[in-house]
């Protein structure tokens, strides 16, 4: 059963293989091409939120970090002392009812039960603003191991997402982390009743 006492039992016991650890380097790019240092910004199931200390320290301040469990986000508190706490939250993602300009997508999508991935894209469309975009990768191919992470195919993504976004850009990563190479997708989707604004 993967529910909150599995992710902390994760934590605790350091069996966090999809942390990186530190900002993968799409995202970086991602960000690094951003000029609008005041947008809203939230990610999802941040687990040890190296996207957002990134983002901390190029200067953006409306950043919320969203997890399951606290020990993720109290380690980054303590790591961050200044990062407002109430941007800091511990919540079902699904629970959310907040705005925000961008979300980003890292390892939050493989992490959810498959059947869960139409309520996952309507919240998300839910949850942005205006012109706002969902960013991140996602995988590029199904695993043969039950997961989490659980993969998937361009297909499937592109049938998912082409309910409520317009996918501005879904191509092969040319430059994943070694670990990740040939195995992820570059997402840009914008709100599909914004379509006609880009």
């Amino acid at each position: 059963m993967i529910n909150r006492d599995y992710w902390q039992n994760r934590y605790q016991a350091k069996e966090t293989s999809w942390d990186a650890g530190e900002i993968t380097t799409p995202i970086k790019e991602y960000v690094d091409q951003l000029s609008d240092k005041s947008i809203t910004i939230l990610i999802p199931g941040c687990g040890n939120a190296h996207e957002a200390a990134y983002l901390w320290k190029q200067g953006f301040k409306n950043i919320f970090i969203l997890d399951y469990v606290a020990e993720p986000l109290n380690n980054f508190s303590k790591q961050f002392p200044d990062f407002p706490k109430d941007h800091l939250l511990l919540k079902d993602f699904f629970e959310l009812n907040e705005k925000f300009d961008l979300i980003i997508e890292q390892t939050f999508f493989c992490a959810l039960y498959p059947n869960l991935r139409t309520d996952y894209v309507k919240k998300m469309y839910s949850l942005l603003n205006p012109l706002g975009k969902l960013v991140g990768v996602l995988f590029k191919n199904n695993f043969e191991k039950e997961g989490p992470p659980f993969g998937g195919n361009e297909t499937e993504y592109k049938q998912l997402l082409n309910n409520f976004f317009k996918i501005k850009s879904m191509g092969e990563c040319y430059n994943s982390i070694p670990a990740r190479k040939d195995n992820e997708f570059f997402i840009i989707c914008i709100s599909k009743n914004l379509e006609n604004n880009h």
